[in-house]
């Protein structure tokens, strides 16, 4: 998706999930670089980043989810966001969101 990106994966429970994050904003971004820019837009990752859990009985659920992320084109990455932390029950406060890109992620 050109505003966002799912990362579905197992991980050790004893490993800590910044610096899991961490590790795959400084690889990606390596891999990037010395993939000779595969974009014509600037690759930056925001500040923020959101991690939710699934139990395994979840997982099927959880990948076609992410497969089909396309077809959820008809609601903008901010609005489907705001849509699945208010399904879960999740308390938030705007000024601690990152930022959404309403143009579909190309920066001018």
């Amino acid at each position: 998706m050109p505003d966002h990106i799912h990362i579905f994966i197992g991980y050790n429970v004893n490993q800590l999930i910044p610096n899991l994050v961490e590790n795959i904003k400084t690889s990606s971004n390596a891999w990037e670089k010395k993939e000779e820019k595969l974009s014509k837009y600037k690759f930056e990752w925001q500040r923020g980043y959101e991690a939710f859990s699934h139990s395994r009985s979840q997982l099927d659920t959880v990948v076609k989810y992410i497969q089909n992320q396309e077809q959820h084109q008809k609601k903008s990455f901010r609005n489907e966001y705001l849509e699945i932390l208010r399904k879960i029950d999740i308390k938030y406060q705007y000024e601690y969101l990152f930022e959404f890109f309403e143009n579909g992620g190309v920066w001018d």
